[in-house]
C-alpha cells in the first residue's frame, strides 16, 4: 500500500493551499483517511480525518473553520483545503490511512493508522 501526498509549498499568512493524497494497493471502504502534521521538534499531531462509512469528518480545534477535508472513496483519495493559513500551520503534513473502523476517540492518535505517505511540507511566512 502506498500513499502519495502532494500540494505543499511556501505561502504567506492568509493564503490558501490544497493538499491531495492518493492511495494505491488497496481500498479503504470502511476505514479512515486523513491528515496529521509534524512541526520541527514536535510530535505528530492530528489535523483532520474522514471516516468513509458515514462520511463523518473530524477536525483539530486549531484548524476548525479554516481547513476542510474531503474525499473520494472510489479513488481512495483525500484532500485538505487550507484557508487563512497561519505561521503556526508550518509543518510537514502526512496522509494516514487505516482499513479499521476506529471509534471517535481513536481517530486522533496517529498510532492507530497503519499506512502513511511521505509527507508534504507546508511553510507559512508571516
Amino acid at each position: 500500500v502506498q500513499l502519495q501526498a502532494s500540494g505543499g509549498g511556501l505561502v504567506q499568512a492568509g493564503d490558501s493551499l490544497r493538499l491531495s493524497c492518493t492511495t494505491s494497493g488497496r481500498t479503504f471502504s470502511s476505514g479512515v483517511m486523513g491528515w496529521f502534521r509534524q512541526a520541527p521538534g514536535k510530535e505528530r499531531e492530528f489535523v483532520a480525518v474522514i471516516r468513509w462509512q458515514g462520511r463523518g469528518t473530524y477536525y483539530a480545534d486549531s484548524v476548525k473553520g479554516r481547513f476542510t477535508i474531503s474525499g473520494d472513496n472510489a479513488k481512495n483519495s483525500v484532500y485538505l483545503r487550507m484557508d487563512s493559513l497561519k505561521p503556526e500551520d508550518t509543518a510537514i503534513y502526512y496522509c494516514g490511512a487505516t482499513g479499521r473502523r476506529l471509534i471517535v476517540s481513536a481517530l486522533y492518535d496517529p498510532g492507530n493508522y497503519d499506512y502513511w505517505g511521505q509527507g508534504t511540507l507546508v511553510t507559512v511566512s508571516s
